[in-house]
């Protein structure tokens, strides 16, 4: 595919990479609501007991006429679109892929290193690129009204967040509450880096230390997704907060995103441009 925008409304030709996880399989899910895209290609890992299925087959949909594979690369020469919720270890050949075959890529594959921030940064020189850490309009909503607090209120105010996943989620905190955190200390002049490191469970000793953010992980069971961020001050505290209940939502927001980056031009993207937010 060239660089060129697209500026008609023809299918969209898209790869999905990671099909076989939790929110592949409820992309393919929710597929058929979107016509424009057109399920080009269908990666899962090398190990993965999904390959050779039909990819909506696979997810619990209907068929969808695209076989799961594990090669990426192959399949760039045709695309217009890749989405990839695979794992960070292979965002960065993914991301490679993309760029050197000037596909648009959005990328929802959180716990990403801060090494590869470099690499982003180049890619988006020759691609349309979205990175979300999360996809839906209520999280990138309550990511603005973080910054507005955290600006507004005075830095006496201390930052605390905390999320809530599923058992089986890897990352921690979860790409959502660093997104959260960083929006906080942009809006006080300030980068996540001078936050507080994040620690597992988020449990600390000894007294609070001036402009830390904070967060407490939780995990267990099937949860979804939540997300609370407490602004504490002396007498009074501000909650904002966020509950996801269906993953589809996070599904929809993933496609109705990546629909609208196939016709920008290269460039770094988030949601909230997506959203206009």
């Amino acid at each position: 595919m060239n660089a060129s925008v697209r500026t008609d409304s023809a299918p969209i030709r898209t790869v999905l990479v990671g099909a076989a996880g939790r929110m592949g399989t409820n992309i393919l899910r929710e597929w058929s609501r979107f016509p424009q895209l057109v399920l080009s290609g269908a990666i899962a890992s090398p190990d993965s007991a999904q390959l050779g299925a039909d990819a909506g087959q696979a997810a619990g949909a209907l068929p969808l006429g695209v076989p799961v594979t594990a090669a990426l690369t192959p399949l760039l020469s045709s695309a217009q679109l890749v989405i990839d919720f695979s794992s960070p270890r292979s965002a960065a050949s993914n991301l490679e892929a993309c760029a050197a075959a000037r596909v648009p890529l959005l990328l929802g594959t959180t716990g990403l290193p801060p090494s590869l921030e470099a690499a982003l940064a180049a890619a988006a020189q020759q691609i349309a690129l979205l990175v979300a850490p999360n996809t839906s309009l209520g999280v990138n909503l309550l990511l603005e009204l973080v910054r507005q607090a955290a600006r507004a209120l005075p830095a006496e105010y201390d930052i605390e967040i905390l999320e809530l996943h599923h058992r089986d989620k890897r990352d921690a905190p979860s790409g959502t509450a660093l997104a959260l955190a960083q929006a906080a200390a942009e809006a006080r002049g300030a980068t996540l880096d001078a936050a507080e490191e994040p620690q597992g469970a988020g449990w600390r000793t000894g007294p609070r230390a001036a402009g830390q953010i904070g967060f407490a992980v939780l995990r267990g069971g099937d949860v979804v997704g939540e997300h609370e961020v407490w602004f504490l001050g002396k007498g009074e505290r501000l909650h904002l907060g966020h509950v996801a209940t269906d993953r589809a939502v996070f599904a929809r927001g993933a496609l109705r995103a990546g629909r609208w980056l196939a016709s920008q031009a290269p460039g770094r993207y988030a949601m909230r441009d997506f959203f206009k937010i």
